[in-house]
């Protein structure tokens, strides 16, 4: 069986080039965010930020952290930033499209909290999170035709115009 969609009716598609100004935003976006996350001491001041934020959000302090919690937050930050970095000096499809995936996990645990906490502050990360996936999995055109292309090894051309490329030693 086989399912037709109409064109007027089909998403619309994104140039490789945009596509891959998307991935490099959304690692730069990554970068931000999860830098306080990478150290016990950033994380210790972002602790005391997210908590004071979720009450003035109408939520509860958050809970103190114990030593293995900052751990496991510090390696996800530190993972995180190493691949920020490897998407924005080699961003690619597949790329885009694991980022894409993992956010999804990302937003699906983050929902789980937030319904089990009820805290606020979640919704901060969980809408950026949400919108970042998404985007990463919007079809992309195929050049020189109307028709959108699932295949996600080609590889796109080395530089998007949106960042300059990042030269390493």
């Amino acid at each position: 069986m086989r399912i037709l969609v109409h064109e007027a009716c089909s998403m619309p598609s994104l140039s490789t080039r945009h596509f891959l100004c998307i991935v490099r935003a959304s690692a730069v976006y990554d970068l931000l965010v999860t830098a306080p996350f990478a150290t016990p001491w950033s994380f210790e001041l972002l602790s005391r930020q997210l908590s004071a934020i979720n009450q003035s959000l109408g939520g509860a302090s958050l809970p103190a952290f114990g030593v293995f919690h900052v751990l496991i937050a510090c390696l996800l930050g530190s993972l995180v930033m190493v691949w920020s970095v490897l998407r924005l000096v080699q961003p690619s499809i597949r790329l885009g499209r694991f980022d894409g995936a993992a956010r999804g996990l990302f937003v699906t645990w983050m929902a789980w909290a937030l319904a089990l906490s009820g805290a606020p502050v979640l919704w901060l990360f969980i809408v950026p999170e949400a919108a970042w996936g998404l985007m990463q999995w919007l079809p992309i055109a195929s050049p020189g035709s109307g028709h959108t292309d699932p295949a996600i090894r080609r590889q796109p051309p080395e530089s998007p115009a949106c960042f300059a490329p990042a030269v390493l030693p």
